[in-house]
């Protein structure tokens, strides 16, 4: 029987995590992860060799996990990590003595102290941190792991925003080294709360039964032989070793080049943060829509860009900490999209469960290493450049523009390698690009934030209309599942709305699905909008609903077929109007193959059109008509003119029609001005007069004045007129159409 906790336990659990991850940020700003401790270390006088040396430190012990990772997992991956992350709380307050370590034995005394502390704090983080990345992939399911992410970015944000904020305003009010030591003994503080609050995670159990293994089978098992896992590796190096450095030394380029003060120095921590706090739902909901690779590979464009940004960076300058906080809050929000989609890439796709133990500590053991030596190779780089000076294009160049260098072509190497690393969805990274740029995002996010919020149905078929409004493919996975929903009204409406948005391969089989379903009403709706958004797919589709039990389906699949131009299916349209007894199917038949240029349907919808007793009927039927005549524009002109001023907008087209002939007629002036006295009868509103005249004009009509279908039509128009004048506008329309088109 499986040990590990059912999917509602997890879910329980996941407040406790983000509340420990939370309260584990405050710890890490307020100790040995934020600027502060850089800050403190330089104050206590140690070079930039040294400082690089001592946070090395803590990356480098990760390279004990492969030794420490079978008795993770035999102890129990939670056990390990409570006891030695409470453990590693209890080091960090040894930190408090360095001060008085510094007044007895100088710098090099507090140097050899503090490498024993933090050494001390590596060691028991390595173990604490091997339990715990097989322990969160455990206890985070894969389907919420983005939004987990996200939500816990945004816990940790808050807290490391506020917690930087206050130590902004430590140290701009103390002097010397007693802030630090304050804000130390406070972190250590929130350090014991994260333990308490990871007590509550489920998950960890222990595994005695496992067969022991020793690093030599860690590294001679599957995780080394799979080839996506060493590239994930590599690429993660090339990042780390990019963006290390320079997140390491930041506050002392801000503090040395830039000209700002050390609480400014810890403040502009709270512009990284804010980045993260605003884009981590957004970065984990698109990891989790879209996949882990193209969230990553959009993070990591954007880390390329942030070294140029900071090399411009003006010093000196009233706003010089506007600007810091700006580039701050874009390198929070590009840090954070790598860091989601790498992480979740990480455990969703590249590492495999049954093989976590193994993957997980190789993996924790070559970030430390890289990390390590990043960090320490970025320290000796800059002391080595030092005297490093002049201009490029002019542009200053200082001791830090290597490391800028660096931290751009990295990154722009790691992208390209990611592209071969086993990934978790069938989208790239441009098309999901696609998907954020089509359309408007922002008001799409804002109508999901709608959608995700309405409760009755009113509002929710209202803000499922709006879904489709920007135009933006982001909303295609709400609109799928409203047309779900169980409630009628949704659907319908999701119907329309997913009729408006641009085509999509999900779109049109979720569509097509509808179409089958024994819900008439819907699979008429649904065959409409496939022939609306123009799903070309969907026609051997729409062909087959041509034989459903109910009518509406039949006559709707035949419109849609009509608009999507499928002139294959042209000769069974006919035949079905030709055998057609019922006025609906006719109607829609009739439409669509004036749509297709069907010639062959002329007569038939003619003979229709002279039986219909419906207005509306008549009308549709005329336009299928003209259609076979030619453009249909005039057509829709001249009946939307004629509908107000009916004689005014006969004359006018009457005198369209005669400029048109006159070249034809030249020889015949008694006919062209007979034209001209029916389009001034038409302008007096003599309208029924006008009718009749002109279809005695029409009656006699030198043979081959018109083309074929146009001379036709005007004929059996000339016919209708004769009998009805003016009360069948529809054939005054085909007779004026044929005369300007024909």
């Amino acid at each position: 029987m499986s040990r590990e906790p059912t999917t509602v336990a997890k879910l329980r659990g996941l407040p406790w995590s983000v509340a420990c991850n939370a309260t584990a940020q405050v710890h890490a700003q307020l100790t040995f992860f934020g600027a502060l401790f850089i800050l403190f270390l330089n104050q206590l006088g140690l070079s930039k060799t040294a400082i690089g040396l001592v946070l090395a430190l803590v990356p480098f012990s990760s390279v004990l996990a492969p030794l420490v990772a079978p008795f993770t997992a035999r102890y129990g991956y939670k056990r390990v990590f409570v006891i030695f992350y409470a453990a590693r709380k209890v080091v960090t307050l040894f930190i408090l003595a360095a001060p008085w370590v510094a007044a007895w034995g100088g710098t090099t005394a507090v140097f050899w102290y503090i490498v024993a502390v933090i050494a001390s704090f590596a060691v028991v983080r390595t173990i604490e941190e091997t339990a715990y990345f097989p322990w969160v992939q455990e206890f985070v399911p894969n389907r919420v792991r983005g939004k987990y992410t996200a939500m816990s970015n945004i816990a940790t944000a808050s807290t490391g925003f506020l917690a930087v904020w206050a130590a902004g305003q430590v140290l701009e009010r103390s002097s010397g080294l007693e802030g630090f030591l304050l804000l130390f003994a406070v972190g250590a503080g929130f350090g014991f709360a994260s333990v308490a609050a990871s007590l509550f995670i489920p998950g960890g159990a222990a595994q005695p039964e496992l067969p022991t293994r020793g690093w030599r089978q860690v590294l001679t098992g599957p995780a080394l032989r799979d080839g996506s896992f060493r590239r994930y590796l590599l690429g993660v190096a090339l990042v780390i070793l990019g963006t290390a450095p320079l997140a390491t030394f930041l506050p002392l380029y801000l503090e040395e080049r830039a000209g700002l003060t050390s609480a400014q120095v810890v403040q502009v921590q709270m512009g990284s943060l804010l980045g993260m706090l605003v884009f981590s739902y957004l970065w984990g909901w698109a990891a989790d829509r879209y996949g882990s690779k193209p969230v990553m590979q959009a993070g990591g464009w954007l880390l390329v860009g942030m070294p140029l940004l900071w090399w411009l960076l003006p010093g000196g300058q009233t706003w010089s900490l506007a600007a810091a906080l700006g580039i701050a809050f874009l390198q929070g929000s590009a840090t954070l999209g790598w860091g989601i989609g790498s992480g979740r890439l990480l455990f969703v796709s590249v590492v495999p469960t049954e093989h976590k133990l193994d993957y997980m500590a190789l993996y924790f053991a070559w970030v430390g290493l890289v990390s390590g030596l990043s960090q320490f190779a970025g320290g000796g780089a800059l002391d080595a450049a030092r005297r490093l000076e002049g201009t490029l294009w002019g542009v200053e160049l200082h001791a830090y523009v290597p490391l800028f260098a660096v931290s751009a072509l990295l990154p722009l190497a790691a992208i390209a390698l990611f592209a071969r690393v086993r990934g978790d969805s069938p989208l790239s990274t441009r098309q999901v690009a696609s998907i954020f740029l089509r359309g408007n995002p922002f008001l799409a996010m804002g109508s999901l934030i709608r959608y995700y919020t309405s409760q009755d149905e009113a509002r929710t078929v209202s803000a499922t209309a709006a879904l489709a409004a920007p135009g933006s493919r982001l909303t295609v996975d709400e609109l799928l599942e409203a047309l779900a929903d169980p409630r009628f009204n949704v659907r319908f409406e999701a119907i329309q709305a997913l009729a408006r948005m641009p085509a999509d391969s999900r779109i049109t089989d979720a569509l097509v699905k509808t179409l089958h379903s024994r819900a008439p009403a819907l699979s008429s709706m649904a065959a409409w909008a496939l022939g609306r958004g123009g799903h070309h797919a969907a026609i051997p589709a729409l062909r087959a609903a041509l034989e459903s039990d109910y009518r509406s389906v039949q006559s709707y699949a035949a419109r849609a077929l009509g608009t999507l131009g499928d002139a294959a299916v042209g000769r069974e349209l006919l035949a079905r109007l030709e055998a057609a007894t019922d006025e609906g199917l006719s109607l829609a038949y009739a439409t669509a193959l004036g749509r297709l240029q069907v010639a062959e349907a002329l007569d038939p919808i003619l003979a229709r059109l002279a039986a219909a007793a419906d207005e509306s009927v008549r009308a549709e039927l005329a336009l299928a008509a003209a259609r076979l005549v030619g453009d249909e524009a005039p057509y829709i002109r001249l009946a939307r003119s004629s509908a107000s001023q009916p004689g005014t907008s006969y004359a006018q087209a009457l005198a369209t029609a005669h400029k048109q002939l006159a070249r034809r007629l030249r020889g015949n002036a008694p006919r062209l001005a007979l034209l001209t006295e029916l389009a001034d009868c038409f302008a007096r509103e003599e309208v029924d007069a006008a009718a009749v005249g002109l279809a005695a004009w029409l009656a006699e009509m030198p043979p081959g004045l018109l083309a074929a279908p146009a001379s036709h039509v005007a004929r059996v128009a000339a016919a209708q007129l004769q009998r009805h004048a003016a009360a069948r506008p529809e054939y005054l329309l085909l007779a004026l159409h044929a005369l300007t088109v024909g």
